[in-house]
């Protein structure tokens, strides 16, 4: 992501008003947190960093810059995030362990 788009010609350019909408996408726990620790350190919403990096994703553009990669790789290094593009549509997800304390289905009878 060019940051100084965000911080610089983002202010200066026209404003586009949209409707954004609260959603409860599920995302891995070490990568969330690269993304997050990314926004907070460029003072912006975790909504806008995503924004960003699929608008220009969806035009074909890179949306980080060579600063940006070394932030991110150190980000990425620091929470043990070791995926990569590669990982791609073949992440699964683990199996929760079950409460302490259950052993099955509660009946009726128990």
């Amino acid at each position: 992501m060019l940051v100084h788009w965000y911080i610089g010609t983002m202010i200066e350019a026209a404003a586009f008003v949209v409707e954004r909408v609260q959603t409860g996408v599920r995302i891995e726990k070490r990568l969330l947190k690269v993304l997050k620790a990314f926004a907070e350190y460029h003072d912006m919403t975790l909504g806008d960093l995503l924004e960003g990096i699929v608008l220009h994703a969806f035009d074909g553009k890179a949306p980080f810059g060579p600063g940006s990669l070394n932030q991110i790789k150190d980000l990425k290094k620091f929470y043990g995030l070791e995926l990569d593009s590669t990982a791609s549509h073949r992440l699964k997800e683990a199996k929760r362990p079950e409460p302490s304390g259950r052993k099955g289905p509660k009946t009726r009878n128990s």
